[in-house]
């Protein structure tokens, strides 16, 4: 046989060619897979900002800032937030919609329910298939309710203003400073909220948007509803081209001074006046004012003259502080004009270096300096500085004391206050008794009669009808105790801002649902700006979470819809925080007169008000009614009123054992409600007042102390059977009650 050596090596060199040709295949299939696959990861990119830059107060809404920049094709998105094992069966989402090359973002208001919280954020699409997720998202400080925030907006990317760490060694308690970029400030006004003060240097000004979504808008709502904006003069033409912030300005701002001693800026640090706003450790005598601060007379510049505030912690901690002579000897610039409307805190040289004026519940104070240049930016006492401008409670500096005295949640006293009275609870008495016959039934007596009869056997027949019996008998109990009518009783707490013959609205929905059997419940928010959670329940040590309530909440851009469920035979609490525009419901003025004050008060509702009262000067003055579309003058007088702290005392001291009761099963019939609504929502807009007992984990802005201690009044009033928004519920239930609390924070005049 002749065999073609030539063609079978031919062959055989072929073969081996294609052999070696298949993984240079297989690499460059998978290299274009891999760069398939990365394109389509490239082509999204998701990031996520958690917190104040990843400072997070408990139980309190904060933002979480998602930026998601699409490159691909279309999509709408959901963006889950998963809060992990401390969700308490409550989901929040957002949907989002993606076209090809858009960048978006969006705020999710979300509320931090417990310590060592765990937040995993993903993007879906409309399949369900997770596009993007940021996985347990670091946090950088974790802390308690009320504790001093500074936020920042600074001009230099390496400044942030230096809090002082406080002497109790309570990680929860310690102030926090917190840089923020504009580029990614909340443009959602509740989740500014948790912020106590903002730092914002007048170059930063321009770089908030007015348009959608609108940043300043937030900004102002913010400042309105209690916070402290703190603005540093880099250059004037930085407010002046600014109209939304030369607006708020107290100040007409006209030229730059160079200014070459003052040493006025240090003993500012050293003297009283060491204020807070509202904080959960704060004691507000509230009667201690002068004169001038209790009628906010302005001061006419450039006189300066040093601003006289109440101490919140006795001696002045830093009293002994050490001087910085470089410092005090070294020129600095600062802006000079004309006073509009504000205080002069402290001037050198005839000249105004901070002054402060009173927007809405909140404060302005405008650094006439830039805080950012030199010589500030090596003042060995700027920490100082900003930690009395932060009003950080000056006590936490004079004492190491440990000051936690257990806690109790302010959304259980409204609980407390709207939860259906139709519940009972079995007295723990009758609990025992009930036990004991169920003992000796099943024990003793059932030995008895049977060995009576002769027939002990049956004790496997009688014993399981004995717990059939008891079974139905505390079933039937229970639904004696605990069976009704399906019930929603809300209670809206509205603070009033005026705005010309408009208003802004910032409301708390307090709303307590019961359900004769298990009920699911579609809610929505209508307001500008809502959103919704359950109730917080204090922990054991310095911290919250939400309670059991289960709800599936879904962001509609700043306001929401939402499921709810609500177990057989019990009443649950959410509370929905909102802000709406509307027409001005309450028009109040109050003028000084003598000894006292002329309150003019004219209702523009079509409900009457009942228990209208005054709060002033650390006084409580009780007015009466205003009918509806009428207007009222009441000529108050001092020694008419009741003292402020007095009247928290007798109405808040039951308040803490109310909202304990709510949580428990058993007990008395009365146990876990408060009666007499109009004074008892009254008394916890003051909650910081109470003197002994536990303090209150409160959301920011519920406690009206800081705006009295500042030199503001409130006017409260009642509306019975109204409410100003539409209610939560879109199907009514067989009971239903709407009630609402008016707050109008107003300046007094001479």
């Amino acid at each position: 046989m002749v065999v073609n050596s030539e063609f079978d090596a031919g062959q055989g060199q072929k073969g081996m060619s294609r052999q070696r040709n298949v993984p240079i295949i297989l690499f460059r299939l998978i290299i274009l897979v891999g760069t398939l696959a990365f394109s389509a990861q490239a082509a999204l990119q998701f990031d996520v900002f958690l917190g104040y830059d990843g400072v997070v107060p408990n139980s309190t809404w904060i933002p979480i800032v998602c930026e998601a920049k699409n490159d691909g094709p279309s999509f709408t998105g959901v963006v889950e937030v998963d809060l992990g094992d401390n969700s308490s069966g409550q989901t929040r989402k957002m949907i989002v919609e993606l076209p090809t090359g858009t960048l978006k973002r969006f705020t999710i208001p979300v509320i931090a329910a417990s310590r060592n919280q765990r937040w995993d954020v993903r993007l879906l699409d409309e399949r369900g298939k997770v596009r993007a997720e940021q996985l347990s998202i670091p946090i950088r400080k974790e802390i308690s309710s009320g504790t001093a925030i500074l936020g920042a907006l600074p001009r230099t990317a390496s400044f942030t203003p230096i809090i002082l760490p406080i002497k109790p060694q309570q990680p929860g308690l310690q102030p926090a400073s917190a840089r923020l970029l504009p580029t990614i400030f909340p443009d959602n006004p509740l989740v500014l909220e948790g912020m106590s003060a903002l730092y914002l240097n007048s170059a930063k000004a321009a770089e908030l948007r007015l348009r959608e979504p609108n940043q300043v808008d937030a900004l102002y709502r913010w400042l309105n509803a209690g916070g402290h904006l703190i603005v540093g003069v880099e250059q004037i033409t930085d407010v002046t081209s600014t109209p939304w912030l030369d607006q708020l300005f107290p100040v007409e701002l006209k030229d730059i001074k160079t200014i070459h001693r003052h040493p006025e800026l240090q003993e500012w640090l050293k003297t009283g006046g060491w204020t807070t706003n509202a904080s959960r450790s704060s004691r507000i005598p509230g009667v201690n004012f002068p004169a001038q601060q209790r009628r906010n007379r302005p001061q006419q510049y450039p006189q300066p003259v040093q601003q006289q505030q109440p101490a919140v912690a006795g001696d002045n901690p830093f009293s002994n502080l050490d001087s910085d002579s470089t410092f005090e000897l070294a020129e600095i610039q600062v802006a000079v004009g004309n006073v509009r409307d504000g205080q002069v805190m402290q001037g050198a040289e005839d000249t105004p270096l901070m002054i402060t004026a009173n927007r809405g519940r909140g404060r302005i104070t405008v650094l006439m300096f830039s805080p950012e240049r030199g010589p500030f930016r090596s003042w060995k006492n700027l920490p100082t500085f900003w930690t009395k401008l932060a009003e950080v409670p000056g006590d936490l500096y004079a004492s190491s004391e440990n000051t936690y005295r257990g806690e109790v949640g302010s959304d259980g006293i409204f609980g407390a206050m709207i939860d259906s009275r139709q519940v009972h609870k079995l007295p723990v008495e009758w609990l025992l008794l009930l036990l004991i016959v169920y003992l000796i039934v099943i024990g003793p007596l059932d030995q008895f009669w049977l060995k009576k009869i002769g027939k002990p056997m049956l004790t496997w027949i009688t014993f399981p009808c004995y717990v059939v019996m008891f079974s139905l008998l505390i079933y039937f109990i229970g639904y004696k105790l605990r069976a009704g009518e399906s019930e929603w009783n809300e209670l809206h707490i509205v603070d009033v801002f005026p705005s010309g013959e408009n208003a802004q609205l910032r409301g708390r929905t307090y709303a307590s649902i019961y359900a004769p059997a298990n009920q699911r419940y579609e809610i929505e928010g209508d307001e500008k700006y809502a959103t919704l959670r359950g109730e917080i329940v204090p922990l054991a040590y310095y911290g919250a979470a939400q309670s059991t309530e289960k709800a599936n909440v879904v962001q509609n851009g700043d306001t929401f819809k939402a499921e709810i469920f609500i177990p057989v035979w019990t009443s649950q609490l959410f509370v929905s925080d909102w802000w709406q525009p509307s027409a001005l419901p309450l028009n109040v003025t109050i003028t000084s007169q003598g000894e006292g004050w002329q309150v003019k008060a004219e209702n523009r509702t079509d409900q009457k008000l009942t228990n209208a009262k005054i709060a002033i000067e650390g006084y409580l003055v009780e007015l009466g009614e205003i009918p509806a579309k009428e207007t009222k003058v009441f000529k108050v007088a001092r020694e008419q009123g009741m003292s402020l702290r007095d009247f928290v005392s007798t109405h808040g001291q039951s308040f803490s054992g109310a909202a304990h009761s709510r949580q428990r099963s058993f007990g008395g019939s009365g146990s876990g409600q408060i009666g007499d609504m109009p004074n008892s929502a009254v008394a916890a807009s003051f909650l910081s007042q109470l003197e002994a007992g536990e303090t209150f984990v409160s959301p920011p802005g519920l406690d009206m102390s800081s705006t009295v201690a500042h030199g503001g009044a409130v006017l409260f009033a009642f509306a019975p059977d109204y409410t100003p928004v539409k209610p939560l519920y879109h199907t009514t239930p067989k009971r239903a009650h709407q009630n609402t609390m008016w707050r109008v924070t107003v300046p007094v005049g001479l």
